[in-house]
């Protein structure tokens, strides 16, 4: 590396945020069988639906809610990577319905590789998102890696009647998404030199505001479901929630918010090699295109999201109450986008 070129923490991996989780073929592969050790009467929520977090009940009060999320640079300067990271953990908590309380820090560095004053910037991002949080990083662990990898393991609590899972959509719930998608496009675009400095802007304020609507959603009534997209994109995650409810979702493809420069950007060929393996693992669900259907819709439809949007369902009454939550959050672009129903599989109209 040229000790006089500014270094490149994006270049130091191979993949940015959410785009490099594993194929979602190739973890449930890994994965295998559920195990057939008992589970504890008080573990509420295991990893048997693909929810957001375990959760752990405490008493008849209050339940645990444990999540981890680690990835590597998405960005090059790393105080923001940082404040992206922990923004995107913390997502977890947020989408159970749950309070954060206090975070650890897992951080694995090329130490060779980067000065110690960049590995400061990037815990200080992650400190001050978790302190913003109310959840200060009170540990953690770290090694020696080959790649630059930071995240925290997100701890919160939540009332049990309160939870907030992926697998409560009901037929006849709209479904309403909390941020704009094309987090992917945008971090392949940067990689390219191609993304504009309004579009680095708009990533950057995406990925670090906090999905502090979760917390209160639960409270709104008529809240049933709700999950954050993250790396297996939006039909990804929504395949999911389809599945744990037994439902069937309908989508308005022009009702989702889509930053219009990375519709720009994938209607010009850029795209990251995670949607075209999240397309392939959900595709087959797909069970309703349009007539003009291409491949631009796989490309955003899957677009692997880091620190994306809350998607909740929940009752047609409350759907006002919810957007009404979402936008004095700072949520402003927080919209519904589709529709629950009887049956299975997702159509996009």
């Amino acid at each position: 590396m040229d000790d006089t070129a500014p270094i490149r923490l994006s270049a130091l991996a191979h993949g940015g945020g959410c785009g490099c989780k594993l194929d979602p073929a190739v973890l449930s592969d890994i994965l295998g069988a559920p195990s057939a050790f008992p589970l504890p009467r008080d573990l509420i929520v295991d990893a048997s639906t693909r929810d957001d977090a375990a959760v752990w009940r405490i008493n008849d009060e209050t339940a645990l809610v444990a999540t981890t999320d680690f990835f590597t640079p998405i960005v090059d300067d790393p105080e923001t990577f940082g404040k992206i990271a922990a923004t995107n953990a913390l997502s977890d908590v947020y989408a159970m319905g749950a309070t954060p309380i206090f975070c650890l820090a897992l951080v694995g560095m090329p130490v060779g590789k980067l000065p110690p004053e960049m590995i400061r910037a990037i815990l200080a991002g992650g400190r001050s998102v978790a302190e913003a949080a109310g959840a200060p990083i009170a540990g953690g662990h770290s090694i020696d890696a080959a790649e630059p990898i930071y995240g925290l393991v997100a701890l919160g609590t939540v009332h049990p009647d309160r939870l907030l899972t992926n697998s409560g959509a009901r037929a006849g719930d709209v479904l309403i998404l909390g941020k704009p998608i094309g987090i992917g496009i945008f971090s392949a675009a940067l990689k390219q030199d191609r993304l504009s400095p309004d579009g680095y802007a708009r990533m950057v304020a995406s990925t670090t505001r906090l999905n502090t609507p979760g917390a209160g959603l639960a409270a709104l009534g008529g809240v049933h479901a709700a999950t954050d997209v993250t790396g297996f994109g939006l039909l990804g995650h929504l395949s999911e929630m389809c599945e744990g409810a037994g439902v069937r979702a309908v989508i308005e493809r022009s009702a989702v918010p889509v930053f219009a420069e990375a519709r720009s950007l994938a209607a010009a060929g850029v795209r990251t090699g995670a949607s075209g393996r999240n397309w392939a693992a959900v595709g087959a669900a797909v069970t309703g295109r349009p007539a003009d259907w291409s491949g631009l819709d796989e490309t955003l439809w899957c677009d692997p999201q880091t620190s994306g949007g809350l998607l909740v369902s929940c009752a047609p009454d409350s759907a006002e109450a919810v957007l009404d939550h979402f936008h004095k959050a700072g949520h402003g672009d927080a919209a519904v986008i589709g529709r629950i129903e009887a049956g299975e599989g997702i159509a996009l109209v």
